[in-house]
Formats: structure tokens, sequence, C-alpha cells
């Protein structure tokens, strides 16, 4: 049968989806084992077996093109770290998994992958207009392409797709064929779910129960902590970084532009052109300007308030004049409206920098980019700022992985960047909302644990934390005294002034609390009964019972054939889900790929 299909096929116009070629790519190219064909540069290893650096990179480009195809805008530096990531730990995945079922002795026949091909066509090919009639997926018109002369091209894609798919589902199914529940497990389970629990609950934090001015920290404990405790204040890498940035936000000449704009497009349309065909042409809102404008139906509350304002005063089947919301200008029309629900359709005119004010951002942008982007040296932040008369900033000290902040504003980008450059160097001009950046990567700290001088503060802060949980405790005593004296939990917290609060009724798998020894401890109690205090690394805390509502028995009986069923199917899929986990955690990855990026990217050029 495979062979039939390889003989049959014709060009069709569709998308196969990158991640159909990944296998491909990945056995053909050698990489999982030691004879690929290409160049024996490598990202690294997986479990022994090298990466070929090309055969990686081939598969990167081949993903941020196909994911740049699907962004209205350009993929930044964030975008294609994403990428680079999702791909390696595909040819991990595939590695592992590869070796899982060579171990396992997993393997497929041609019959079973041409009858897959046969019967479960891949998502993207039911959205082929080839294959549907009325709109439908067609099943037969499917079936009569893979029998046909001319789709070769398609057919090694899909057979090396369906092969690892249904080597997947084959070891997934031996993973988790002895998943069983018994009776007792299910019933626990179920207890969790019904059984609910009212309590009322007082707290003592000692982050705020005690005032900083009860408590100091000295040089000798500061030092002292810190030498115990080292492994606390270990750090990832992390770039301190100087900037500069180009306001682009909108002026009043952007606003009466775009103003402009919406007064002719709703002239147009009440001179006669169809609503539709100018949202098609006009409207910066895709999404309803692919539908001619129409915004279906919905309740009022759900849209901007200035939007909804308009559209639920505006007469029916009437152009509106602009409303300006959060968005922009609106041209609005009401087609149906009927209590606090409204259907209708509009065009959005952005507020844009625009016109001459364009002109000059670009201007300054290109200076920008000449002066200070992309140079080895420095001093070309501090020269661009000059020329330009914009001050030079201290951004946030980011951390690896993490993302730049400029006071309160993350910026995109930048933290990819910073890690893959040299102390002195400057970023490319970096487009951000409201404004072009260029950042200076000004020193570059690595991971460990920092000299107590960059650290005293935080070390500080928990010496007077540690202190701050010593004087609690004493008044989680005192507290515990007046309890037991005969007071209730609502009045002894009212007179010590500390928060008293009831919670639920909730059940063990939703609390609204998050520390595990009080929600342990609240359904060990009957109702009416209360706690001893429970001192925990959150805080200290006192419960009473104030219901406590225990799972019916008789219920889980009745549908305890239907629950073991879902619980099985869940049980399954946590299985596979540790599993595969295991297997990740087990591999051992050498992973060389900043290193290999940035050789190839080489050095930051100096120039003007």
């Amino acid at each position: 049968m495979m062979q039939a299909f390889r003989n049959a096929a014709k060009p069709l116009m569709v998308v196969v989806a990158i991640t159909f070629f990944l296998w491909l790519v990945v056995d053909l190219s050698g990489i999982t084992g030691n004879t690929g064909l290409l160049t024996q540069t490598t990202v690294g290893k997986i479990n022994g077996q090298s990466i070929d650096a090309r055969t990686y990179q081939t598969v990167v480009q081949q993903n941020i093109d196909a994911r740049q195809r699907q962004s209205p805008g350009p993929l930044g530096l964030e975008d294609a770290q994403q990428v680079r990531d999702e791909v390696w730990e595909q040819f991990v995945q595939n590695t592992v998994l590869s070796a899982e079922y060579r171990r396992r002795g997993i393997t497929v026949t041609e019959d079973e992958i041409a009858e897959a091909i046969r019967n479960s066509p891949p998502p993207e090919f039911r959205e082929v207009p080839e294959f549907q009639t009325d709109s439908q997926f067609d099943m037969g018109k499917y079936q009569r392409w893979l029998t046909s002369s001319v789709a070769q091209q398609y057919l090694p894609a899909l057979e090396a797709q369906y092969r690892e798919q249904i080597q997947r589902s084959k070891l997934l199914r031996v993973v988790t064929a002895d998943v069983y529940l018994s009776d007792a497990a299910l019933w626990e389970r179920y207890r969790d779910e019904h059984e609910m629990v009212k309590i009322g609950l007082a707290a003592l934090v000692p982050r705020t129960v005690v005032p900083d001015s009860a408590v100091q920290a000295s040089d000798a404990e500061i030092q002292a902590y810190y030498k115990a405790h080292l492994d606390e204040f270990e750090r990832p890498a992390t770039a301190y970084l100087s900037f500069v940035a180009l306001p682009r936000l909108t002026n009043a000449s952007d606003t009466a532009a775009a103003r402009a704009r919406a007064d002719s497009a709703r002239a147009e349309i009440v001179a006669g052109a169809p609503f539709a065909d100018v949202a098609r042409r006009e409207s910066a809102d895709s999404a309803s300007a692919a539908k001619g404008g129409d915004l279906g139906e919905w309740t009022k509350g759900a849209m901007d308030p200035a939007f909804d304002s308009a559209a639920f005063a505006l007469p029916l089947h009437t152009v509106s004049q602009p409303v300006l919301s959060q968005f922009g200008y609106h041209i609005i029309e009401i087609t149906s409206r009927k209590g606090t629900k409204a259907s209708g359709r509009h065009i959005l005119i952005p507020i844009e920098v625009s016109g001459e004010h364009r002109d000059q951002l670009d201007a300054e942008a290109d200076s920008l980019e000449r002066l200070g982007a992309e140079k080895a040296d420095p001093a070309a932040l501090d020269t661009a700022a000059r020329v330009l008369k914009l001050p030079v900033g201290k951004a946030l000290p980011a951390q690896e992985g993490t993302k730049v902040q400029v006071g309160t504003l993350v910026v995109p980008d930048a933290g990819v960047w910073a890690f893959q450059a040299k102390p002195g160097a400057t970023s490319q001009v970096i487009d951000a909302p409201i404004a072009y950046y260029v950042f200076r990567l000004d020193s570059l700290q690595p991971a460990g644990v920092p000299p107590l001088g960059q650290v005293r503060q935080a070390v500080a802060y928990q010496v007077r934390m540690e202190k701050k949980r010593e004087r609690a405790r004493q008044m989680g005593q005192e507290f515990e005294k007046r309890v037991t004296a005969g007071g209730s939990l609502e009045a002894v917290a009212d007179s010590m002034k500390l928060p008293y609060k009831e919670f639920g009724p909730f059940s063990r798998v939703n609390p609204p609390l998050t520390d595990p020894v009080v929600v342990g401890t609240a359904f060990g109690l009957d109702k009416g009964q209360r706690s001893g205090m429970l001192d925990t690394k959150d805080g200290i805390y006192f419960i009473k019972a104030l219901e406590h509502t225990k799972a019916d028995s008789a219920a889980f009986v009745k549908d305890l054939d239907k629950y073991r069923a879902q619980m099985i199917n869940l049980a399954r899929q946590e299985r596979v889900r540790s599993y595969l986990q295991a297997l990740r955690e087990q591999a051992k990855v050498v992973d060389n790929r900043k290193k290999v990026l940035q050789q190839q990217t080489g050095p930051v050029t100096q120039g003007a």
C-alpha cells in the first residue's frame, strides 16, 4: 500500500507544519547517531550524540520563517530565542524517545503508517479547500488525492511524521498499561473533591505584625547569616545596563491626522461607499476588518466605555461621527439592539505617529542607530545621547532569562541581547511601544554567590525577618494563652489587633489558602474544634472549624464506575507527563548553543 502512495500523488498548494519535517530532518542528518553527512561542528550533545550545528540552525530558520509568516510584525530577539529553545527541546525529546524506542523494541510497519495516513489526515489538511465539500472536510476527496499520481513530494514527510507519532503512541500505551486505581484510592480522591470545611482563621504574619523599628541587624549578625546561608543568595548571571531612549509617543498633530482619516472614511461611506469595503481597507482591527467591520453581538460593558456609550445611544443603521476611545477613532454602525445586547460593525483608525512628526522621528531614529547602535566603543552611547540631547539612564539589573526593566516598563529583546554581548558593547535599536532604545552592557556579573557587599541589604532583611519570626512566636504564645482561657479566636484577634477572616466552604483540591499545614489541619478538625498554634514558614496561624461536611460515600458508590474511568484517564495523562519529564531529566545534555552563536556572530563591529 505504501509503495502505491509513493507512486501516486499530485502537486497540492498546502503548507505542511514545520514540525512535520522535524523528525525527518533529525533522522536524515544523522544527529541521532554520529554519522551525519553535514559539518561536524556541533551545538551540543544529547546522551553522547552530537547535534550538528548546521542542521540545528536550518530547523531553527524554518521555524522562524514559519512564525514570521503568521506574525503581523517582525520577530524580535526574544521571539527568535524562544524558537531556538523550542527547537532544541524538540531535538532533546526526539533523541531520548528514539533511544527509548530502541531499548523497548518498539517498531512501526509500513502498513501501519499507510493505514494512519489514509484514515487520520493531518489537521492542516482538513483546512485545504481542495479537500472540502460545502466547507466541510471530505474524506473521500482526501483519499482520492492519496491514490492520485502527483503528491510524491508530500508523502515522505507524512510518513516520517506518522512513524514517529505511532511509535510514541505505542510507547505511551506501554508506559500506562499498568495504571490501576483501587477503590480505596478512588475514595480518597473523591473525598478530597467533595469533603468541605469552613474555617475562621487568625494570622500572625511576622512581616506585618512586627514593625521594622522593633528589629535591627548588626554587622556581626549580617556576616554570620551570610556565611551560614550562602545558598540563599546564589544568583544567576546578571547584566548591568545603561540606555538611551528616543520617545515615540504621539502628539496633537498625530491625533488630528487620525481624526482627519476617520472623517474621510465616514464621508466616503455617507457618500455611498459600502461600509464593509471601507472597513476592510482602513480598519486597524484586523479581526473585524476581515469581516467588513462586523463585531457580532456583545453585551453592554464588554467594550471600551467610550465605544459602549456611543453604541448604545446611536440610532440604528446610522453611521456615527468618529468616537474616540483608548484604541483610536471608531466609526460605528449599530444594526440591532435589545436591552443590554447590541450588534454592529465599526472601523478603527488608530492614533499613530504620522506626517512631519513621523519624518522627524525617523530621522532621529536613524541618527540614534548610526551613532550609538551595535558599537564596541562604550562612548558611542554617550555620543548619541549628546547629539540627540537625550539623557543616559540606568536599567534595573537584569538576571539571565528575564526581561530588562526600565523603571516600570519592560523592554523586549534587551535581556536576550545582553547575555550574548561583551561588556561595553551597544545593542541594536530596539523598537518598544513608547520609545526606541539603545542599551549598553556596562558589566556582566557571572552566576554564583555575589560578595556580601552586593547583597548586604538582602542579607540584612533576612536577619530582621528571623528576629520578626521570633517576636511573632512570642505573640502567638500569648494568643494561645488567651484562647485557652476562654476567648474566641475573633475576640482575641481583635484585642491583639490581629487579622481574623473566615474562609470557605472549600475542598482539599481547591483551597483558598496555599499553606499545606493550615489546609491539612482544617480537614482534621470537627465542627467547633480549634487548632493549636500552627508555626509555618509563612506565618503563625490559629484556626477553628465553623462547618465540616463529610463526603457522601453512598453517592461515591453509585457513580464509582464512571468516576473510575475518569480518574484512570487522568492518572494515565499524569503518568505520561511524569514519564516524559523523567526522560528529560535523566538525559545527559551538553548545550553549547550560546557559545556557537557567539562564535558565528563574532565581535560587535566598531564604527560610526
